[in-house]
């Protein structure tokens, strides 16, 4: 079977910069959402080479996966003056997922080993998956907080900078900790998958 997939993540944040007559109050705001991708095959060998030729792309390599998340940042700050100060007057941070799975259209024929086989994998890529908006979920409550507890600056322009540091930063974080966690994930996968496959056999009898 393929090796644990890595996410798609095309980080994108947009910071609209305005300023404001009063400070506003928000939280961070998510959206999650599934997509789905068919594949055949009545064995092992053609489900893998199926989930090969037919996973999501990675834009930086070419290959194929079997799943994958797709991550948006997005948001909003707003800047506040009070007499000689500048200060965030709000800050909102949006982070959208889109988990892309697969879905095997032979399932309800399967052999009830192969079913087993196909229920064990397509279950651990899920979680896989709903790790990595979990992790963009957490960043993006940890940028707004952030963001919000910058201190004030005489000159708006410079808080602005501040904003863009403090953004560049924690993009940086949640880029190693993805990383981190597919590297981790994926070291483990055989072993994790053993385990699984041996829980859900004896569950089975």
């Amino acid at each position: 079977m393929p090796a644990i997939p890595k996410t798609l993540r095309p980080l994108v944040l947009l910071l609209s910069m305005t300023v404001m007559a009063a400070p506003s109050h928000g939280e961070t705001i998510t959206n999650k959402t599934f997509s789905y991708f068919s594949v055949g095959g009545r064995t092992a060998s053609e489900l893998d080479d199926e989930l090969n030729k037919r996973g999501p792309q990675m834009k930086n390599t070419g290959s194929r996966h079997p799943g994958a998340t797709k991550i948006r940042f997005g948001g909003s700050v707003s800047y506040v003056r009070r007499g000689n100060k500048c200060y965030v007057g709000n800050a909102k941070v949006t982070v959208s997922t889109n988990i892309i799975l697969p879905r095997w259209k032979y399932r309800r024929s399967a052999s009830k080993s192969l079913g087993l086989i196909w229920d064990t994998l397509s279950a651990d890529i899920k979680r896989h998956e709903e790790r990595h908006a979990e992790i963009a979920r957490n960043h993006a409550r940890e940028l707004e907080r952030e963001l919000k507890a910058l201190r004030p600056d005489n000159d708006c322009a410079k808080l602005q900078a501040k904003v863009d540091r403090t953004t560049a930063a924690v993009i940086e974080a949640h880029d190693k900790d993805q990383a981190r966690f597919d590297r981790v994930e994926s070291y483990n996968f055989n072993e994790r998958m053993l385990r699984l496959l041996t829980y859900r056999l004896d569950r089975a009898r």
